[in-house]
């Protein structure tokens, strides 16, 4: 368990510099279009994304580095309930998927609340 432990770990260390990554050529591009970051941001639109991150538009940047954010928790969520799966430890894996359902009903609730 310890080396799954220490793969979690170096898999979290490395998302992490992917999304300050993102979020600093996000906020590199504003500023070499002369737009201050504290101005307010782009809008999502997951259509343009990849038509933004092709142009280097800072708003694609922005966004995919907020979106890893979000997503790295659920990653290590679902990572870790996989581990513990291997690991036969089903009061763990039902744990995970329980916080896996409150996460899922978060999410809905904010769509149907827009």
């Amino acid at each position: 368990m310890i080396d799954f432990e220490r793969a979690l770990g170096r898999l979290l260390i490395v998302l992490t510099y992917i999304e300050v990554a993102l979020l600093a050529v996000g906020v590199a591009l504003l500023m070499a279009r002369g737009i201050s970051p504290l101005s307010g941001g782009p809008t999502l639109d997951p259509a343009r994304l990849p038509g933004d991150l092709a142009t280097l538009a800072p708003a694609g940047f922005l966004w995919l580095g907020l979106i890893a954010v979000i997503a790295t928790p659920i990653v290590r969520v679902v990572v870790a309930a996989i581990g513990y799966a291997r690991a036969g430890e089903r009061a763990m894996v039902l744990v995970a998927i329980a916080i896996l359902v409150v996460i899922a009903i978060s999410i809905t609730s904010a769509i149907l609340a827009t």
